[in-house]
């Protein structure tokens, strides 16, 4: 069987499953996509571990019959309003008489970096290295070789929930897989989406999921900031079935295929056939009513997403602006919408660097599975599948540190 990695995008109202291979030429080529309804998960976090158990198991199985192999472990998506990130900053003296940094040096002050009180509650997801400052030169990427006296490192700190990393956990376990690692969604999107250079002239990630809506900002000095909104496109869908009176289901449906964030791009006469409810007859209704409904909810959504830029002090350092991904981007009119809200230039970001299923797997609403996968295939398996979601070893991250400079240096 070949080498393969597979994602795990547990999301509030899909999972979905990418399983990847390498081809001949080393690219990344995907050999299934699978994807189940998900019943189990309120606001990105799992609150019914059965029903969450048999989406994974029906998307799982979609995905290995489209693959033609059956697989044994998954990098998992975690996202959620328990999410906690925040930027801190390390300093060591150099050791060498001489001056001259080594290896050594970074792994102790990327240590002292990574030091904070631990917290029952509580679990260390990543650990993201930003920069390094020597003496009072800022902005070094390696500075292994240099001379100076002392040595800074700043980085991003991801933490969540150690329930709702344990819940995670278990549904993947009970779903008979185990668990290679857990990584934040957006910055599993970022890895689908993004271009090196986008992230080195400044760029701002909206992932807008189903149950929440998450954001990774990234400067030429790194991953900058992360945070999630607890609001996404299943507040959409409701909103349509109060407000034109259909089922859930049929909300859900009529959103995709008739849905619209800009009001002033539907023709006024335009309308659509909507099923009533408990059995009541089909009514006809306007087009440009239901972008009433929508626009208000995906306005408060993205402003939210604006006004948390705003707050991170990031937003000058966007050169490239803001991309969109998730399903939820994929509403018609939106790009206007956020273009107007953020003020800055505006790209819609589909998955791509990869071959094989490519018009399955090219949309939105797989911008966390594929980057899963490439997660995968770049950082290798992080830590022993079925280990406690709470545990944190100082020595491991070391390790994955030396790997990450080995791979980006």
């Amino acid at each position: 069987m070949p080498d393969y990695v597979a994602g795990l995008d547990i999301g509030t109202t899909k999972i979905a499953c990418i399983i990847a291979e390498k081809d001949i030429y080393g690219q990344m080529k995907i050999m299934g996509v699978g994807v189940a309804p998900s019943t189990g998960l309120r606001k990105g976090v799992v609150v019914n571990i059965e029903k969450t158990v048999k989406g994974i198991k029906d998307a799982v199985r979609e995905a290995e019959l489209m693959a033609g192999y059956d697989i044994k472990s998954v990098y998992v998506g975690i996202a959620g309003e328990h999410i906690r990130s925040f930027n801190k900053t390390g300093a060591v003296a150099v050791k060498s008489a001489a001056g001259e940094i080594s290896q050594d040096d970074v792994d102790l002050v990327l240590e002292n970096a990574s030091a904070f009180p631990a917290l029952n509650e509580r679990e260390t997801l990543h650990i993201i290295p930003q920069n390094f400052v020597v003496d009072d030169q800022p902005g070094i990427k390696d500075p292994i070789g240099m001379s100076g006296v002392r040595l800074e490192a700043n980085v991003h700190i991801v933490t969540g929930a150690v329930s709702s990393a344990q819940n995670i956990y278990k549904s993947v376990e009970m779903a008979g897989l185990k668990v290679n690692d857990l990584v934040l969604e957006p910055l599993a999107s970022c890895h689908a989406v993004l271009e090196q250079d986008e992230k080195e002239v400044g760029v701002a990630l909206v992932d807008m999921g189903g149950g929440t809506t998450d954001v990774a900002i990234y400067s030429e000095e790194g991953l900058m900031q992360t945070f999630v909104i607890g609001l996404g496109g299943e507040y959409v869908t409701k909103d349509i079935a109060l407000g034109i009176r259909t089922p859930l289901v049929k909300a859900e449906e009529i959103k995709k295929k008739y849905g619209c964030a800009d009001e002033s791009q539907v023709p006024d006469d335009e309308m659509f056939p909507t099923p009533g409810v408990a059995g009541r007859e089909e009514r006809q209704v306007h087009r440009k009513m239901l972008a009433t409904i929508i626009g208000p909810r995906v306005e408060e959504i993205l402003t939210l997403a604006a006004r948390k830029i705003n707050e991170s002090g990031c937003r000058n350092m966007l050169g490239a602006g803001v991309v969109l991904t998730g399903g939820g981007s994929e509403l018609e009119g939106i790009e206007n919408v956020a273009s107007r809200i953020f003020q800055l230039p505006i790209k819609l970001g589909k998955p791509q660097g990869f071959t094989g299923l490519v018009d399955a797997a090219r949309s939105p609403k797989h911008a966390t599975g594929v980057g899963l996968c490439m997660y995968g295939f770049e950082h290798g398996p992080t830590m022993g599948a079925g280990e406690k979601a709470a545990s944190f070893d100082m020595k491991s991250f070391v390790e994955k540190v030396k790997e990450w400079f080995a791979k980006n240096f």
